[in-house]
């Protein structure tokens, strides 16, 4: 028996040693095969995610999403082919993969129903979809609700006016809010349409909204024919398809920098975009989670308005925006540009507990001379590595630059990492060790077979 607290201290690494051991062992064997991985953001969105999920998909089971609507969008090119998806996940377009809208999706059923459409007309079928009972509809007053405030506002947030904020300000209210479980229903789905004209029928008024309630009923009740398939307990779904060691992806929507609490607000989505809302978006438990990788732009875009230390209001924020077909996937608005912000992708490698990173759009840079990476912010007289939260802070940080030399190659043809340019493999390097995670995957074009795998 341990006579001492040193004697004990070792007995509980030697246990913990043992233990982990076994852990190791059991996962070899196959016994502990769980994989549930999580695809999120790091920047201010649009980074590539929807391509890098379509990859993976081939090797998952599920791919859940777990946030947003279809303020969202997420391009995917297939041979010949580009499908823009704003709400049914990317890994729609493999066969025999159950795709998932979590409860933490606010649904635009109008939207859903219309892309279902689309995506089957060229001939994919959508058979496995399913649909959270619990998730939230998007109504046609939400959209009023959301353009007439974007009018009110003296600083515009940017918003897509999809109607995003408002479904999630009903669904907090608690009051008249539509769940996919009320598109089960046709009398009450009927009710509470009606309940909700009537009980806000001065406000509509004034911000212009007006609405036949018999055609939109007949409107909705006729789409709820045709969704109804699809609504479940998604959350017994997943939950028992990881008991049954299936691979489950889970797809983030936007970036880490516009999550309603740890982004630059108010700047932000309406949601919460980090990893953890994979677990409240879908219902799964935090210990299923078994990776968590982030998509990283190799440079930074924003769409909207908003603080954006690194950009470039000049020829190279310019060239990127061209060279990268800079575009918002949903908006068509175009994207601002800027340098690499390392103080922003250390942060979202805390928040979101990242175990690797994916790095795309690589081929934008070729042809630069120099290529700029943020390392610190300057604030006054003080650099930093930490990045400010408070807008008036993080307004004043000056990026403070590590200049890398350039490639001129054109690497959209490369197939594996030892045919990158030196100078390529040097910059990958630079992000995966001052961030001190491993790159997982490279993009180096919009195509599926444009993907080196580390």
């Amino acid at each position: 028996m341990p006579t001492n607290i040193t004697q004990v201290v070792e007995m509980q690494r030697l246990h913990i040693h043992i233990l982990n051991k076994i852990a190791e062992s059991l996962a070899l064997k196959g016994v502990m095969q769980m994989s549930a991985k999580i695809i999120i953001g790091t920047q201010f969105g649009d980074e590539g995610k929807g391509k890098i999920i379509d990859c993976l998909a081939e090797d998952s089971d599920i791919i859940a999403r777990f946030q947003g609507g279809n303020n969202a969008g997420h391009t995917i090119v297939v041979g010949d082919e580009t499908f823009k998806l704003h709400l049914i996940p990317s890994g729609v377009l493999h066969k025999n993969k159950t795709i998932v809208i979590g409860n933490g999706v606010v649904v635009d059923v109008k939207i859903l129903n219309a892309e279902i459409e689309s995506i089957e007309k060229r001939g994919h079928k959508i058979g496995n979809l399913k649909i959270a009972g619990n998730a939230h509809a998007i109504m046609p007053w939400h959209k009023a609700i959301d353009n007439h405030e974007e009018k009110l506002r003296t600083k515009k947030i940017g918003t897509t006016g999809r109607g995003i904020g408002p479904a999630y300000m009903f669904k907090a209210g608690r009051t008249n809010a539509i769940r996919m479980y009320d598109f089960k229903d046709e009398k009450r789905l009927a009710k509470i349409i009606t309940e909700t004209i009537e009980k806000n029928k001065d406000y509509f008024r004034r911000i212009n909204y007006t609405c036949t309630e018999t055609d939109l009923i007949r409107e909705y009740t006729a789409i709820s024919k045709k969704i109804k398939p699809y609504i479940c307990d998604t959350s017994i779904l997943l939950n028992k398809a990881l008991d049954n060691n299936k691979k489950v992806l889970f797809e983030g929507a936007q970036g880490t920098f516009l999550d309603i609490d740890h982004g630059t607000f108010p700047f932000v989505t309406s949601s919460n975009t980090v990893s953890s809302a994979a677990c409240a978006g879908t219902g799964i438990g935090p210990k299923r989670i078994t990776e968590v990788l982030g998509v990283v732009k190799a440079y930074t875009t924003r769409v909207g308005e908003g603080p954006f230390p690194t950009e470039q209001e000049n020829k190279t924020g310019e060239r990127l925006r061209k060279e990268g077909h800079e575009f918002g996937t949903t908006t068509g608005r175009p994207r601002r540009c800027g340098w690499l912000d390392l103080v922003m992708l250390n942060y979202a490698k805390n928040l979101n507990s990242l175990t690797g990173i994916v790095i795309t759009k690589l081929d934008v840079l070729s042809g630069l001379d120099t290529i700029k990476v943020c390392t610190t912010y300057r604030t006054g007289k003080n650099e930093t590595e930490i990045y400010p939260l408070d807008l008036p802070d993080l307004k004043e940080a000056k990026p403070v630059y590590k200049e890398l030399p350039g490639w001129t190659e054109d690497i959209t043809v490369v197939k594996n990492y030892e045919q990158l340019p030196q100078n390529a493999k040097d910059y990958l390097k630079f992000i995966s060790e001052r961030l001190s995670l491993p790159v997982k995957f490279i993009s180096v074009g919009p195509k599926r077979s444009q993907t080196i795998m580390m």
